[in-house]
């Protein structure tokens, strides 16, 4: 279908007065309405989500020619048809969560008190190229539902997408709920400089950090959903076959653009042989005739594919062990820049003076190490940044229980991987450098909501007597033996220890 906007498409790279004209037009809308109905959040999403699955062939399409090669199932799976389940559990309780809560125990006290859930307000959505329309409609979704007004900053990256996806929104959307902003990195940073009521921020830890610096210098809140080295470890215990094939299948999805993508694998090393074998065995059973394979996603952009190259290039110069999965006809042909198409590979021997070591890969490229004790695994882990997601595979056992006590990620899967992302009720989210914040169900409700306070008093005493005259010696007195009290409980429970 051809794609009709009801309302106007802002122009790609707006300027910044344009940028806060809007903001400005969606927060006096905000205000003057107040904080909306459950049937009006309901009938947002239903309006909001359509626009989207209306316009899904549309926007494959897109998919596919800004990535150079994305099958339509993996476009249909992720960015369509993923920003669907979340909406029947949100219509299920959407009741509930908006409902005031009353706090247990508050009446007895004197001063009954209940928390009331409000929207904020005005909630800039920044989201990244790799899944880029399913990483701003699902928090966007979740944001309407918290009863917020909405402004999305679609990624110039996949551009064709961005174009389709805009005028799909303005299809059933006004202005003044949802509206799409496109353009470069002016534009991003215009956007991240507006005085929101809170900012959501998918992508890389460097923008990331960029994007909290702009939002501090007008206290905005900010959620940052980044990535990180994600590891994986095979227990002793682990099915090395069946560990190699989930592996290597979420490796390569998406080309391996995916921040919850195991960077790299500990494996134990009388078994690294064997995990190197199946590895191989399942990329050339999904993955035949790589260089003209119609499954594989291609890397983004040249950029990225220079970038990538580059990781195996520098590891490969400074000692480290490259094995392409593909065959010795395909090899000639790959890496190849005009199709922006990498050869699978593993590289073993990894030291710490190489980039690869630390920087995020974001293809079709894993790490393998060795270990012999546990300890190894966890200290490597534990040397480097958090990341958004550590992967186990094996049974419940006494090591695993060791590895998610010792070490620290957003998220943790056992026997596959990234299955924690999007659990209804749990949270989706990183820590320190992979992340600040959560979102997702419930979660991301109250991330998009404020938690207000109101409390009456019924108290025969007013707080200010307490402390003002004729208020004095004699309370203070009271006061001290109180905290004399207090006193003498810590020293007892610190006398036993």
């Amino acid at each position: 279908m051809t794609v009709i906007p009801a309302h106007p498409v802002v122009p790609v790279d707006p300027s910044a007065n344009r940028q806060l004209e809007l903001l400005r037009a969606q927060r006096d809308d905000f205000l003057a309405d107040g904080p909306p109905s459950a049937e009006v959040r309901l009938d947002r999403i239903d309006r909001f989500l359509a626009s989207v699955l209306e316009h899904g062939d549309e926007l494959t399409e897109a998919l596919d020619a800004d990535f150079g090669n994305r099958p339509r199932i993996a476009s249909l799976l992720s960015d369509i048809a993923g920003v669907i389940p979340g909406v029947e559990h949100i219509r299920n309780n959407i009741d509930e969560w908006m409902a005031d809560q009353e706090v247990t125990g508050s009446d007895a006290a004197g001063t009954p008190t209940f928390v009331q859930i409000r929207p904020k307000g005005v909630v800039g959505v920044i989201g990244p190229w790799n899944f880029p329309v399913l990483l701003v409609v699902h928090p966007a979704i979740e944001a309407l539902a918290a009863g917020n007004r909405i402004m999305i900053k679609f990624s110039e990256i996949p551009s064709r997408t961005a174009d389709v996806f805009a005028k799909a929104i303005a299809t059933r959307m006004s202005p003044e709920e949802v509206v799409v902003i496109r353009g470069g990195v002016s534009a991003a940073s215009t956007f991240s400089d507006l005085p929101f009521d809170h900012i959501i921020f998918t992508g890389s830890p460097a923008v990331g950090a960029l994007v909290a610096e702009n939002a501090g210098r007008n206290l905005v809140p900010v959620t940052l959903e980044l990535g990180g080295k994600n590891p994986v470890v095979l227990g002793d215990d682990a099915d090395v076959a069946f560990a190699a094939e989930r592996i290597s299948g979420v490796r390569m999805m998406n080309g391996g653009q995916i921040c919850l993508c195991p960077d790299y694998v500990f494996v134990p090393r009388a078994k690294v042989d064997d995990f190197v074998n199946e590895y191989r065995s399942s990329i050339e059973n999904h993955f035949s005739d790589y260089p003209n394979n119609p499954g594989v996603v291609t890397i983004v952009n040249d950029r990225n594919f220079d970038r990538v190259t580059a990781l195996i290039d520098d590891a490969v110069s400074k000692g480290a062990r490259a094995i392409s999965l593909v065959t010795d006809e395909d090899q000639k042909s790959l890496p190849d820049r005009a199709s922006r198409r990498i050869a699978p590979t593993l590289l073993l021997d990894v030291t710490s003076q190489m980039t690869i070591a630390t920087e995020e890969i974001f293809g079709p490229v894993i790490v393998v190490h060795p270990y012999d004790e546990l300890t190894e695994a966890i200290d490597h882990i534990n040397a480097q940044p958090s990341p958004l997601a550590a992967y186990w595979f094996g049974s419940d056992s006494a090591d695993f229980r060791e590895y998610i006590r010792r070490t620290t990620s957003g998220g943790v899967t056992r026997n596959d991987l990234a299955v924690h992302w999007g659990v209804e009720g749990a949270p989706s989210g990183g820590i320190g450098r992979s992340g600040m914040g959560a979102y997702s169900g419930k979660v991301g409700f109250d991330t998009f909501s404020h938690h207000r306070t109101v409390t009456a008093s019924t108290t025969e005493t007013a707080l200010a007597a307490r402390v003002i005259p004729p208020a004095g010696d004699i309370e203070a007195e009271t006061i001290r033996a109180a905290i004399g009290y207090a006193l003498d409980a810590i020293q007892q429970r610190l006398n036993k220890s």
